[in-house]
């Protein structure tokens, strides 16, 4: 059993394994072999928790069919923020068959001369179903101008038309959630060089990654951008500081299941109010990590 801050081998004795029943007990065991109490108890409890959200998104999807919702779910964010990490958490124990993730590849040439949204509007969540988006239709409002993929017309013809396009789909019945994970610039780095050290992370990185910290500040302003044109009362931008990914994935589930009404809601054994200091709406004059 490994713990600790340098993957230390716990090493129980007889003794040990005769404490382990109760919490003292623990607590005692790792003080006397000097491990990170405070860290390895965050873990345990975050174990707890994730679990019991689990269970209530469980029930929430069971709503969402029996009652043909339609729910969208949207991830955005800089380059390693935890959008892959979160949704992963999000659909670990859901029916497969009632929700879908959604993580397009770069247009086609045929694509690239359709209306923006089209391909996008296959992708929306069919009666009875969750899609969770992986980046969504804002890549034109932040990757595709900062990088050069969309003209300057392009640009501005997307922000007229995304609220009226999100306003159709909240006027027919489409139940939308828009997340923007934040991290700090220092935080992104770290988490490129940990990619770029294990094998089982390297496909995460790309030539987009690799100019993330280099086109920071352009990133920040045409995310502030974004934000001020399309965040609507029927479509408002949720803010997740996501610099502690565990914190990140357990608040982001937490204002799902707290945004969203569905049968059973009532009896939770978790709260289901998410800390105002990591999820929180989008504002003007709010401050987060990027």
């Amino acid at each position: 059993m490994a713990g600790g801050n340098n993957n230390k081998q716990l090493n129980l004795t007889k003794e040990d394994l005769a404490l382990i029943n109760s919490k003292e007990g623990i607590q005692k065991i790792l003080r006397e072999k000097n491990h990170d109490i405070e860290k390895l108890m965050f873990g345990l409890n975050y174990q707890h928790e994730l679990k019991q959200l689990q269970v209530e998104l469980v029930k929430l999807q069971r709503d969402i069919y029996m009652n043909n919702r339609r729910v969208a779910i949207i991830f955005e964010g800089r380059d390693a923020a935890g959008k892959g990490g979160n949704i992963r958490r999000f659909i670990e124990h859901l029916n497969p068959r009632s929700m879908r993730v959604v993580a397009l590849s770069k247009p086609s040439e045929v694509e690239k001369g359709q209306w923006y949204f089209q391909r996008y509007v296959n992708t929306l969540p069919n009666p009875g179903e969750i899609t969770f988006y992986d980046r969504s239709w804002y890549n034109r409002a932040v990757v595709e101008p900062v990088m050069g993929f969309c003209t300057e017309q392009e640009y501005k013809k997307f922000l007229l038309q995304v609220p009226e396009f999100e306003h159709m789909l909240y006027e027919d019945g489409v139940e939308i959630i828009k997340f923007w994970l934040s991290i700090s610039k220092a935080e992104q780095k770290k988490r490129f060089d940990s990619r770029k050290g294990d094998p089982l992370k390297q496909w995460k990185l790309s030539p987009i990654d690799e100019k993330a910290q280099e086109h920071w500040d352009a990133y920040t302003h045409y995310k502030q951008e974004m934000f001020s044109r399309t965040h609507m009362s029927y479509s408002p931008w949720i803010i997740i500081e996501a610099n502690n990914k565990k914190k990140a994935r357990l608040e982001t589930i937490r204002y799902v299941l707290n945004h969203l009404d569905y049968e059973g809601k009532d009896e939770a054994n978790i709260s289901l109010n998410p800390d105002p200091e990591i999820a929180m709406r989008y504002h003007r004059a709010s401050i987060s990590s990027d």
